[in-house]
């Protein structure tokens, strides 16, 4: 059943931010891509059609939490839907994301320890926080629904 995706929480984009860096996105074509995860355990089908506000993708976060998972988001921003910044992308490049997800099980904890590591790599984390508000405002504005459907054309 399509439902309406919520923004997800910020620590998301950042996420996303890390999987381009890290060259885990492969754009298939215009609508798909495959995306790897930060461990290389598991391997996201991402579908997206702006046309028809249609998005589909197999990661946790869309399909079973009902936001826009990070999978979506690295295929939006390479498309320059949404916005990207190279050097806050460099500062989260190699991030183990789901070791951090699972160590601290708060996404405010990780935010706060990714903060700390970009600060160490040179970058002002307040760069972070303005691309993080500005990726959700536009994100927001798509207004996206999930179909489930489009798994179909997967196989």
């Amino acid at each position: 059943m399509a439902q309406h995706l919520k923004n997800p929480p910020r620590i998301k984009v950042l996420e996303a931010l890390g999987c381009i860096v890290d060259g885990r996105i492969k754009i298939l074509d215009d609508n798909r891509a495959k995306v790897v995860s930060s461990d290389g355990s598991r391997e996201y089908r991402v579908y997206v059609d702006l046309r028809r506000g249609v998005v589909y993708s197999d990661d946790n976060g869309t399909k079973f939490r009902g936001y826009v998972g990070y999978p979506i988001i690295a295929f939006l921003m390479v498309k320059s839907v949404l916005p990207y910044n190279e050097t806050v992308a460099k500062a989260l490049a190699g991030l183990p994301w789901k070791k951090l997800n699972e160590t601290y099980k708060s996404y405010a904890t990780v935010e706060g320890v990714v903060k700390d590591i970009v600060r160490q790599r040179g970058v002002d984390p307040r760069f972070l926080e303005t691309l993080v508000s500005k990726v959700l405002s536009q994100l927001s504005k798509l207004s996206l629904v999930y179909d489930p459907s489009i798994e179909k054309a997967w196989t």
